[in-house]
């Protein structure tokens, strides 16, 4: 392994102060949006804000992640359809009344209508083992924290470009696999819905717990 230098360049403390601040608040106006336009987004701002989250660390440095970045209309009707299936079958079979009973005051149903509206679907896979050309594999370690955090990195850099995105989960996600033809080697993580939110969009009025209560300093 060779090493080269750090190259770390320290902010002053009076620019790290305001600099932080800054970000805090402005992440803070992030919210998940359920209603998007259907108004184009340059596609060079998406592959950017996933080369952003290509910068995560990873276990190993073994980068188990891939990104499927998805405009295609027709892709995006199919993947909105199986999706479709699976939330309805969540809906009236697999969730407990307790599920369902939280998700009641977010207004949510097995309609997605959004999954074809937005301008991108990112499907984010974890890469569950490396596998080579010739077919030999090898292990990956912290697969799921690191996709985590480079999924993290993703959302916060299209928040700061401007952008609104939601986290969808339909449960199972195997027919993303499908959709995308992704290797048997990948497990499907999460699907990001991205776009600009439409005119009228509204989001439940809900808070976010008190810092004190979710943070200790020791």
């Amino acid at each position: 392994m060779t090493f080269v230098p750090l190259g770390f360049k320290r902010t002053n403390p009076e620019a790290a102060t305001a600099f932080a601040s800054k970000h805090a608040v402005m992440m803070a106006q992030r919210r998940s949006v359920r209603t998007f336009s259907r108004d184009p987004v340059p596609e060079s701002v998406i592959l950017d804000c996933v080369r952003a989250a290509c910068t995560a660390p990873s276990g190993a440095n073994c980068q188990p992640w891939h990104f499927v970045v998805v405009s295609d209309a027709a892709k995006k009707r199919d993947i909105r359809i199986a999706a479709e299936a699976e939330e309805r079958a969540f809906y009236e079979r697999r969730a407990s009344q307790e599920w369902l009973e939280a998700l009641a005051p977010l207004g949510t149903d097995a309609e997605k209508p959004f999954l074809e509206v937005a301008p991108y679907l990112i499907a984010i896979f974890q890469e569950r083992f490396a596998q080579d050309e010739a077919g030999a594999k090898s292990k990956n370690y912290y697969a799921p924290e690191s996709v985590g955090i480079a999924t993290g990195i993703l959302i916060g850099a299209l928040h700061q470009a401007g952008l609104a995105c939601l986290t969808h989960t339909p449960s199972p996600m195997g027919f993303l696999q499908n959709a995308l033809g992704r290797p048997v080697n990948e497990r499907p993580f999460l699907l990001l819905v991205v776009g600009y939110p439409a005119e009228d969009a509204e989001v439940p009025d809900i808070t976010r717990k008190p810092f004190d209560q979710v943070v200790t300093r020791i």
